[in-house]
C-alpha cells in the first residue's frame, strides 16, 4: 500500500515533527536574516539565534515522546538517530564542502563581528572562513531537507509504478535538485546582500544547484533506510557510520566536479 510516512512508528512520529518545526525555524531564519539581526547582536547574539534553531530539534522531542511502550530508550528514538546522522553529515558538508563553494562557485560569508570560525585546514585557497554558528543552523536545514525528500521517495517506492526501479534514482536527482534550487533562490537575495553573496551570480546560478544537489545525492539514498522497517531499530554506530560514507561520498562528488567546472 502506498504511504507517505515510515510503517515504523518511531520514524513516523519522527517525520511529522520534523515537518511541523520546519515552517517555524524557516520563518524565524527568513526574519533574522531580512531585519538584518546578525549585524546587530553581535557574534554570540547570532550564535544564541542558532541554538534556539537547532536545540528545539532535540528538546522538544526528548521532553514530549516517550517510546518506552516501544521498547527504545531516548537514545534509540528515530528523532534522536535523526540528530546524530544529520549532525555528523552536516559537519562534513560545512568542514570540507564549504570550501568548494568558497573557490569553485564564489560563495561569500560577510560577517566581519565574527571571529569564531571553523573549516578545514588543507582543503580550499584559506580565504573564506566558515562561521561555527552555521554548523546549528545547517543542522534544521538538513533535517528538513532529507525529511521532506525520504516521504516523497517513500510514496514513490511503495506505490508500485511501473519502472519504479528506473524511477528511483532519477526521484533521487529531482528531490536532490529541488531543496538546492529552492535554497539557491532563496539565499540569492537582496535583502541579505550585506551578509552573504556570490562573487558571480550568474556562475551560481548556471552551476550551483546542480553542484549543491551533490550534497543530497550522496546521503538521500542512505539516510532513506534509517530504521526504515518496522522492526529495524539502527545502533548508533551504524548511524554514525552510515553519515561518515555519506559524507565522503559528498567529497569525492564534488572533487569530481571541482575537476569540471573550475576555480571561479
Amino acid at each position: 500500500m502506498s504511504r507517505w510516512f515510515s510503517e515504523n512508528p518511531s520514524k513516523a512520529w519522527g517525520e511529522k515533527f520534523f515537518l511541523i518545526y520546519s515552517p517555524i525555524w524557516m520563518t524565524l531564519i527568513a526574519l533574522v536574516m531580512a531585519l538584518g539581526v546578525p549585524d546587530q547582536v553581535g557574534e554570540w547574539g547570532f550564535i544564541t539565534i542558532g541554538l534556539a534553531v537547532a536545540l528545539p530539534l532535540v528538546v522538544v522531542p526528548a521532553l514530549i515522546r516517550d517510546e518506552t511502550s516501544l521498547g527504545r530508550a531516548w537514545y534509540q528514538t528515530y528523532w534522536f538517530k535523526v540528530n546524530l546522522y544529520i549532525a555528523i553529515f552536516s559537519f562534513a558538508a560545512n568542514y570540507f564542502g564549504s570550501e568548494y563553494f568558497f573557490d569553485v562557485l564564489g560563495m561569500v560569508y560577510d560577517y566581519p563581528m565574527i571571529e569564531l570560525n571553523l573549516d578545514a585546514a588543507l582543503v580550499g585557497s584559506g580565504e573564506q572562513r566558515v562561521p561555527v554558528v552555521m554548523y546549528l543552523l545547517t543542522q534544521a536545514f538538513f533535517i528538513t531537507y532529507h525529511t521532506t525528500a525520504i516521504v516523497v521517495l517513500r510514496r514513490l517506492r511503495t506505490s508500485r509504478l511501473p519502472l519504479g526501479t528506473i524511477a528511483w534514482p532519477v526521484l533521487v536527482v529531482v528531490v536532490s535538485y529541488f531543496w538546492a534550487w529552492m535554497e539557491t533562490r532563496a539565499m540569492a537575495n537582496p535583502l541579505i546582500a550585506t551578509q552573504f553573496h556570490y562573487k558571480d551570480m550568474d556562475r551560481m546560478l548556471t552551476y550551483g544547484s546542480l553542484f549543491y544537489s551533490l550534497y543530497f545525492i550522496a546521503s538521500f539514498p542512505i539516510f532513506y533506510h534509517l530504521d526504515e522497517k518496522r522492526s529495524t531499530s539502527w545502533s548508533l554506530t551504524m548511524t554514525a557510520g552510515a553519515a561518515c560514507t555519506a559524507g565522503l561520498i559528498m567529497l569525492f562528488l564534488l572533487d569530481f566536479a571541482a575537476a569540471i567546472f573550475g576555480p571561479i
